[in-house]
């Protein structure tokens, strides 16, 4: 890999690491604030479902995919001088796809109250949470239409190796939700985070973007190119995007649809401990992830696939970082939920439900860090149909596992099911492309992580032994305790984890160090 695409990398990873490190803690606090204001019962539940049908709606349209089908094709662009050409693109997408995303707002709009009911089955007898769930979730659905334009605008600037505007789309996101949901739930009840998603939607996604795009030269006209061949090449690469189940997008969908089967306040319990697992996976996997894609696209639109490989290797050397960090939440996941949630309507049980939801989640958290990377090197290679066809497999050999999961442990085997998932998906998936691509690197990938694993188990023994040390001494669970336990965990867990890239010459930790006390300074 050269130098300077190296250095590239780094800088994008960092921009996006900052920024979603910041985005995280803002979805943090906007899942804290809704905790605190309304608590984890039935209307919370209905709130998390009212996402349900907007969430498909957006994958429908596969507008969240912009970033991995549009860009190899603009990179093509742009590799044979032909700007112009790409801009008559971009245009011919953003008015065909929209005028079929309006319909699709509207059509869900109307067949919003059967669409619903299917979508959280477990719930349907329940009156006054169906008419909750069916309001909000009216309330979200013309967001997507912001969301769509957003993806594609963003897609372009990453294109161009820009990352500033994209990275503060989480950020207006959520403060967003944070500001007109205290400002108005006297007044709207929990129907006031649903409109700060829209109008975060509108601002976050769009009109900053539109700004963004505009930097770095977009060019827009209206354009109903029906025939352009580019047109029909997204579709193509899109539609099995569109059909197939990913992971992200499957979880959300079926811990709704399972959670709705439990006692009041599941969906939530189960939507509080995947944030956690977002954040986790968001600051550590996606950055990386993110930031790879442009380059890995441009390596293969130049055939540069040896490089292209060494690259790939290299990003996913670095997901095996997650696995240490998911070990030292899953010591402390009662103290970290207490610490984000517990206070006002949220109890100590919503607190004990939403640990053991996150641990079985926990178990699968290296895949949806690693998911990041195996699909963009695919999707950087204009492959869609595998990623889709092996996931969709994945998805649908979990859901016996989900439904044995809830009858036998409830929230916790939600979380286990999610965690299978994701497992068995990313290694498929990494097993098909070193095969693909004739990957040699990949036995260094697969030792590497099988270190990382070795070196956790002496941590996790010493942290579990200081946990239960440090519970006997610090008294009864509180805000204060939970805080130096926290504290205390991460002292030592970064202690021995010094000790072991010392011992053990881990480079990677070491580089990831240095980039960070580097940007610092």
């Amino acid at each position: 890999m050269k130098a300077g695409v190296g250095r590239k990398v780094g800088v994008a990873t960092l921009i996006m690491m900052g920024s979603i490190l910041v985005s995280r803690v803002l979805g943090m606090l906007r899942e804290s604030v809704l905790a605190a204001l309304v608590g984890a019962g039935a209307s919370v539940d209905a709130y998390k479902a009212a996402f349900v049908l907007p969430e498909i709606l957006n994958h429908i349209l596969a507008s969240g995919f912009f970033s991995v089908s549009f860009i190899p094709i603009f990179m093509k662009y742009l590799a044979g001088d032909d700007e112009e050409g790409g801009w008559r693109l971009f245009s011919t997408l953003i008015t065909v796809l929209g005028a079929a995303m309006v319909l699709l707002v509207i059509g869900s709009w109307v067949a919003a109250p059967q669409l619903v009911k299917l979508l959280v089955h477990g719930r349907s007898s329940d009156p006054a949470f169906m008419v909750m769930t069916l309001r909000m979730t009216r309330i979200i659905l013309p967001a997507q239409l912001f969301f769509f334009c957003g993806g594609l605008l963003m897609a372009v600037q990453f294109a161009k190796e820009r990352f500033l505007m994209p990275a503060l789309s989480g950020l207006c996101y959520n403060l967003s939700i944070i500001l007109v949901g205290v400002m108005m739930t006297p007044w709207l009840g929990i129907e006031a985070f649903a409109w700060g998603a829209l109008v975060g939607a509108g601002l976050g996604s769009f009109c900053i973007q539109w700004y963004g795009a505009r930097k770095v030269g977009m060019r827009f006209t209206p354009l109903f190119d029906w025939r352009h061949p580019d047109l029909r090449r997204y579709i193509r690469l899109t539609l099995p995007l569109m059909f197939g189940l990913t992971m992200t997008f499957s979880t959300e969908v079926f811990s709704k649809f399972f959670g709705s089967f439990l006692p009041a306040g599941g969906i939530a319990h189960v939507d509080y401990a995947w944030r956690i697992v977002l954040a986790l996976v968001g600051f550590s996997g996606q950055a990386l992830g993110v930031a790879s894609f442009p380059f890995l696209a441009r390596m293969a639109a130049e055939r540069r696939f040896e490089e292209m490989n060494r690259l790939f290797n290299s990003t996913m050397r670095y997901m095996a970082l997650v696995i240490p960090m998911a070990v030292l939440i899953f010591v402390v996941r009662h103290e970290v939920v207490h610490v984000i949630f517990e206070r006002g309507r949220f109890t100590g049980e919503d607190t004990r439900a939403t640990a053991l939801a996150l641990a079985g989640m926990l178990v699968g958290t290296v895949a949806f860090a690693a998911q990041t990377v195996v699909n963009r090197g695919f999707y950087a290679m204009q492959n869609t149909l595998l990623p889709a066809l092996y996931g969709s497999a994945a998805v649908a050999l979990s859901l016996p596992i989900y439904w044995v999961g809830l009858n036998y442990w409830g929230v916790l085997g939600i979380g286990l099911a999610i965690s299978f998932s994701a497992l068995v998906q990313v290694q498929v998936l990494f097993a098909v492309w070193n095969r693909k691509s004739r990957n040699r690197g990949s036995v260094g990938v697969y030792r590497f992580f099988v270190k990382i694993m070795l070196l956790c188990l002496p941590v996790a023994a010493l942290l579990l032994l200081a946990q239960h040390l440090l519970q006997g001494w610090v008294g009864p669970p509180s805000l204060l305790t939970s805080f130096a336990i926290i504290a205390a965990q991460g002292g030592l867990f970064l202690l021995l984890m010094a000790a072991l890239t010392w011992c053990f010459d881990i480079t990677e930790v070491k580089i990831v160090w240095q980039k960070i006390v580097a940007r610092i300074r």
